[in-house]
């Protein structure tokens, strides 16, 4: 009896130390693979602006690739930095990412938000596209030099509904400010204030990339008098642009990104970086794309990261001609 119970008791004892060493197993290897569990996508902005939608289809496309939930959440205020702060509070463990544009690039060489390009790694570049004001279809501006001629006569008549101070859109108002084409800057935090005070007329133009206004331009309430850029858009290759009418303004592209926090491990990064490529490639974000004017060439992390950084450069020596004051700052930290 005493043989058989150190044997059955050696038997146990192996049987117990297996199960022991698997337990303990198991959670290694689920922490092995990646993504494990649903990946939070943060929306710096609003619901019902372009990079809401863009989130949104970018989560809508993504989950099937990673093969967990990407739940969305909007998490606006201070043109983007109040979701990017909540990105860098999270555990930069690659289930926190949040759309990073360039509007929010834009406020941080404004002063606006305390972040910078290096804080964050980047999947990748999803959106790009020009900026170009907007009239509604009651505007007595056919072309921007109707605009033009009544400014110029008439300085500070004029208001333009834009997403805030410090922003492209407040540089580019500053800028026609020195050619003689003096525009009041109107900010709306929220981006559907901001598109009913044009189309409604309360406001004379917008300053918004064409994608965030489709559904305007469709129906008819909003038309296009100028693009910020060297060439014509393919859409509206009836549209001037501002290097034809001798503005220098032409290098504020409206970009939007995916990005997590910069001390995410490499392989996190690379594996939603393989989706983003995933998903830019799919006949479901080509469509998208197609219909929001923004489709732009895949880059890589390294890629969008420059992209970035040389925006931010960009933006920094415009405000160095054009600052933005104390009370502008403060009023942006808000929206």
């Amino acid at each position: 009896m005493t043989v058989l119970s150190r044997r059955a008791a050696h038997a146990l004892s192996a049987v117990a130390m297996s199960i022991l060493a698997t337990g303990l197993s198991m959670p290694a290897a689920a922490q092995d693979k990646y993504p494990s569990r649903p990946v939070d996508v943060i929306v710096t902005f609003g619901p019902g602006g372009g990079a809401d939608l863009m989130g949104r289809k970018f989560s809508q496309l993504a989950e099937p690739i990673l093969g967990v939930a990407m739940p969305v959440a909007n998490v606006s205020g201070a043109s983007g930095n109040a979701g990017l702060t909540r990105l860098l509070t999270d555990a930069p463990d690659g289930y926190s990412v949040a759309t990073l544009i360039a509007l929010s690039v834009s406020a941080w060489a404004a002063g606006i938000g305390n972040h910078n390009p290096d804080e964050f790694a980047y999947v990748g570049m999803m959106q790009s596209s020009p900026s170009m004001l907007f009239v509604n279809k009651d505007s007595p501006f056919k072309t921007f030099k109707d605009l033009e001629e009544y400014a110029k006569a008439n300085p500070g008549k004029l208001r333009c509904a834009t997403s805030g101070f410090g922003t492209m859109d407040d540089i580019t108002l500053k800028y026609l400010g020195t050619k003689g084409i003096k525009i009041v800057n109107v900010p709306f935090g929220k981006p559907a204030e901001r598109y009913a005070s044009a189309v409604g007329g309360h406001t004379d133009m917008i300053y918004e990339e064409p994608g965030d206004v489709a559904q305007f331009l469709k129906s008819g309430d909003l038309h296009p008098i100028v693009v910020f850029d060297d060439a014509r858009h393919d859409a509206f290759k009836d549209v001037v642009t501002s290097k034809e009418l001798g503005l220098d303004i032409n290098d504020l592209p409206n970009f939007r990104t995916i990005a997590v926090s910069a001390k995410t491990n490499p392989a996190q990064v690379a594996a939603l970086a393989g989706a983003a490529a995933k998903v830019l490639a799919s006949p479901e974000w080509k469509e998208f794309c197609a219909g929001t004017y923004t489709c732009t060439k895949p880059l890589s992390p390294e890629e969008t990261k420059a992209t970035v950084v040389k925006f931010h450069k960009t933006v920094q020596s415009y405000l160095e001609k054009f600052p933005t004051t104390a009370e502008e700052k403060a009023s942006a930290s808000k929206k």
